[in-house]
């Protein structure tokens, strides 16, 4: 009985996370046409657009592209990795050969100040730009034309001080890939759409963050942001802490997921959850109760144990159901999902992963990052794990 208790506890628990879900995607949607409107106002201050790169990835020529075919008249692209021989750099430098009429900066950092090396090239473009609002994203993002007019709008309120974009995910190739995109998609989006409906905007969100300087200035630059994991969490907080505004924009951007294989892919959600577990260690712990699936089938096993079969089955549909219907109206109506049929399948499925990635997230303090290994600490610092280092790479290889 105590199994069939927690598991229709959860079922209640994830059907009222669908209501709230339901209710955010319904106020996103509503919202959309004034801030289309918004959009579409003369307002084009400069802006300057912030590239980390660290190699090179799959398709990386064309991701990069599509932030020199902007429907905008007046930004900058920077571009900064570690080395001037960088692959990702010299992709870089390559496309921007292709589009001389933009202005594009080739930026390096030499040795990494920072535990967290993007921060040591945000540091080195911040200075280098020559325009007070920085648009950093992610170098496995792919925008339209309208990415920079969507997203610079709302800093025509002067109380704005950051704005972040939703993102959809694109799957390279293969299941895991595919389920790994739509958390991304679905999950991602979903948590997302009940903190904004509930407590406003008061993070961002790292494929897009959009920052004005002088609230970079107000937290003593970049970087401040050095030793955390989850920089674009630290980044949109620091914000909002400093009495500035943080929106979630209108604006839906492609995520690429480059992991293809079952063991890339659970090791990076794992670290992941990892890095929200310690930057947000209630909300994390309170993350348990939004699955659906794996209460259904807890609920389910316990239903049938006591000679209760149909009431068994009932508890598991009704769970897949209700996960794959809240896949359909955040992938249709706010992600607009170009694979609908196909994510709204596999998300029941990703939802009983997320639960296995979630308590997983509780195994270790340790993440492997740019192989090295470090031990995450209170609210999202990391600390270079330096004794029985083998050991210790073996165990945040498995963890």
């Amino acid at each position: 009985m105590i199994l069939m208790g927690l598991g229709i506890l959860g079922v209640i628990s994830s059907t009222v996370f669908n209501g709230l879900v339901f209710a955010g995607a319904y106020r996103f949607v509503a919202d959309r046409r004034k801030r289309w409107k918004m959009a579409q106002a003369d307002f084009y201050p400069p802006v300057s657009l912030l590239k980390p790169l660290h190699g090179d990835e799959p398709n990386l020529a064309a991701h990069i592209a599509s932030f020199f075919e902007q429907d905008y008249p007046n930004f900058e692209i920077l571009f900064c990795a570690r080395t001037v021989n960088d692959a990702g750099l010299l992709t870089a430098r390559r496309v921007a050969s292709r589009y001389p009429s933009i202005t594009a900066k080739f930026l390096t950092t030499g040795e990494n100040t920072y535990i967290n090396a993007k921060v040591s090239s945000l540091e080195q473009m911040a200075a280098a730009a020559s325009t007070d609002i920085f648009i950093i994203s992610d170098s496995d993002v792919r925008v339209t034309p309208n990415y920079i007019r969507e997203v610079v709008a709302p800093f025509a309120n002067v109380k704005v001080g950051a704005v972040t974009c939703l993102y959809r995910g694109v799957a390279a190739k293969g299941l895991w890939s595919e389920l790994e995109a739509a958390g991304m998609s679905i999950e991602m989006t979903s948590g997302v759409l009940v903190a904004n409906m509930m407590e406003g905007m008061q993070f961002t969100l790292g494929p897009t963050m959009a920052v004005h300087r002088n609230c970079v200035d107000e937290m003593g630059g970049f970087g401040y942001l050095g030793p955390y994991c989850a920089d674009d969490f630290v980044l949109g907080n620091q914000v909002a802490v400093h009495g500035h505004e943080v929106i979630l924009s209108d604006h839906v951007i492609d995520h690429i997921v480059l992991n293809l294989s079952f063991t890339a892919s659970v090791k990076h959600q794992v670290r992941w959850m990892k890095s929200t577990r310690f930057s947000r260690p209630k909300g994390h712990f309170g993350t348990s109760l939004t699955f659906a699936v794996p209460f259904g089938l807890l609920a389910g096993f316990a239903a049938w144990f006591i000679g209760y079969p149909y009431l068994a089955l009932t508890f598991v549909v009704y769970s897949v159901i209700a996960r794959a219907a809240m896949a359909a109206v955040v992938g249709r109506a706010v992600v607009e999902e170009r694979h609908l049929l196909r994510t709204t399948l596999l998300y029941p499925l990703r939802d009983l992963l997320g639960f296995f990635y979630w308590a997983a997230s509780y195994t270790s303090s340790k993440i492997l990052w740019r192989g090295r290994v470090y031990r995450l600490t209170e609210g999202g610092l990391m600390q270079p794990v330096r004794d029985g280092a083998k050991q210790e790479h073996k165990t945040a290889m498995t963890a």
